[in-house]
């Protein structure tokens, strides 16, 4: 089985969503079908089952919700977050009380199918960008709330994070050089930060042609994003920093999908940031199998 990359970060923000999604699933009054049709003391063994090829990421949110809303809850994984899965595969054995099993059942699939998308799609621009040394990155377009278990779900794809948030990095994006100094050139913001944060503080910058690429090569940023070029820009990009600023990282971003990333990818740049990982992944098709029998 692969490695899960679930840790505390991930599971204190899966325990904030999951008390925000009982909140708003149950209200003051609870499940009112269950309340209404289900005998309390009734008893099934269900199974969670991926109907689709694709790559599995939130099975221990799932766990968390049941055993949250019953502690005698029993579970058995029979895989883990990363791993690649097959139609019809069983990742993982639920038994408890009927009613609870009912209750949680859209809850557990909102969570496990929206990550496993993400994971899933991840995963294909993956393999796509194999055989170069790009690597995948996700970026800042996340539902609130979820951006943790968003880029969780892009690691267990094989993908990699961007920064967290606006805290643990400096991007400077053209609307940040239009705020700041319309006429300004690239190298001259850059040269402004480092004055106002320290010279030892990790630099990204956004640009949008290779003239203003140079430009910025001036100042040495650690990370150059190409914003919306061509493959034969990103190729001239690459071959123009290779000779003068090595050390420096380029990342494509702009027009990235399963089709043009592979050709972007061997323009010979360090990273591709995709928006679309965590913003337009569709669901990974998983459901509950109750062909068990039910017993008291």
């Amino acid at each position: 089985m692969a490695h899960s990359f679930f840790g505390s970060i991930e599971k204190a923000a899966a325990e904030r969503l999951i008390l925000w999604a009982f909140q708003e699933d149950l209200g003051e009054r609870g499940d009112l079908t269950c309340q209404g049709m289900i005998d309390p003391a009734l008893i099934a063994t269900v199974k969670i089952v991926s109907r689709q090829p694709g790559i599995l990421a939130g099975l221990p949110i799932a766990q968390m919700i049941y055993q949250q809303m019953d502690a005698s809850i029993q579970w058995e994984a029979f895989a883990v977050d990363s791993d690649e899965l097959t139609a019809g595969q069983v990742v993982a054995e639920v038994t408890g009380p009927v009613s609870t099993l009912l209750t949680g059942e859209r809850t557990v699939l909102n969570f496990v199918t929206h990550l496993s998308g993400i994971a899933t799609l991840t995963s294909q621009y993956v393999k796509l960008a194999a055989g170069t040394k790009a690597r995948i990155l996700d970026t800042r377009k996340t539902l609130p709330g979820y951006r943790s278990l968003a880029k969780y779900a892009v690691r267990c794809g094989g993908g990699h994070n961007h920064r967290m948030g606006l805290y643990d990095g400096i991007l400077i994006k053209d609307n940040h050089l239009a705020a700041w100094k319309p006429s300004g050139s690239v190298a001259e913001a850059i040269e402004h930060v480092r004055a106002q944060m320290g010279a030892n503080i990790d630099i990204e910058v956004e640009v949008d042609t290779l003239e203003q690429m140079v430009d910025a090569m001036r100042a040495k940023p650690q990370i150059i994003l190409l914003d919306n070029m061509t493959t034969r820009e990103l190729t001239e990009a690459v071959a123009y920093r290779d000779q003068h600023a090595s050390e420096i990282l380029l990342e494509a971003s702009g027009g990235v999908n399963l089709t043009t990333v592979a050709a972007i990818a061997a323009t010979g740049v360090d990273r591709i940031s995709i928006g679309a990982l965590t913003h337009s992944a569709p669901q990974l098709d998983l459901a509950l199998d109750w062909g068990a029998a039910l017993k008291k």
